[in-house]
């Protein structure tokens, strides 16, 4: 299995890491590639889109050509998962942020997310969420967005304060915290199974 982190900028490295374990956990072989360049994505078999600046990861992916490659991928039914600002990135609506920035958005999730929905002056915090499918997980929390609205299809995975902050559409898992800064790689390995679900 080779699964690919979009490495424009975020945690790619600790993306990297978590997914390695989370295959050895589940003795599954494979390889986990960083990349920034076309061509490497449409090879693999799951991609993850790690936090950052979305609009700066959103101007990359599309004029590198990547963003058609993910959108690919999604269709085969191949996992993407999309952690902060890849959450918003992989929905299908933003708030008046996303459209000030002119964010272009995959659309792969019928969600709608605001940016920074937790505030700017909490910019980091974890708590135990209970997160569907996996368990009591401990989640990070950096200047996190959240899904303020759903479409039928999206299956709600978590919640915190009336946000939702992870859910799932077919494929597609999308997660405002950041399951790669903790040890526990339940989240990555319910991640790389979703295709055979």
């Amino acid at each position: 299995m080779r699964v690919a982190i979009v490495g424009v900028q975020g945690d790619v490295e600790e993306h990297v890491l978590a997914t390695k374990r989370a295959l050895k956990n589940l003795k599954i072989d494979g390889e986990v590639v960083a990349t920034r360049r076309k061509g490497v994505v449409s090879k693999s078999d799951a991609v993850i889109l790690p936090g950052g600046e979305s609009t700066t990861i959103s101007k990359l992916i599309f004029s590198d050509g990547i963003a058609d490659e993910i959108l690919q991928l999604a269709e085969e039914g191949k996992p993407v998962m999309g952690t902060c600002a890849g959450l918003i990135l992989l929905s299908k609506y933003g708030d008046e942020q996303v459209e000030k920035t002119d964010t272009k958005l995959l659309g792969l999730l019928d969600a709608k997310v605001k940016r920074n929905a937790f505030g700017r002056q909490r910019e980091s915090f974890q708590v135990p969420l209970e997160v569907k499918h996996v368990g009591k997980f401990e989640a990070v929390f950096i200047r996190a967005p959240a899904i303020v609205e759903i479409g039928k299809d999206v299956e709600v995975l978590a919640t915190l304060e009336n946000f939702i902050v992870a859910a799932r559409q077919k494929n597609v898992l999308g997660l405002a915290f950041h399951p790669e800064l903790t040890n526990d790689t339940r989240i990555h390995e319910f991640f790389l199974k979703i295709g055979e679900s």
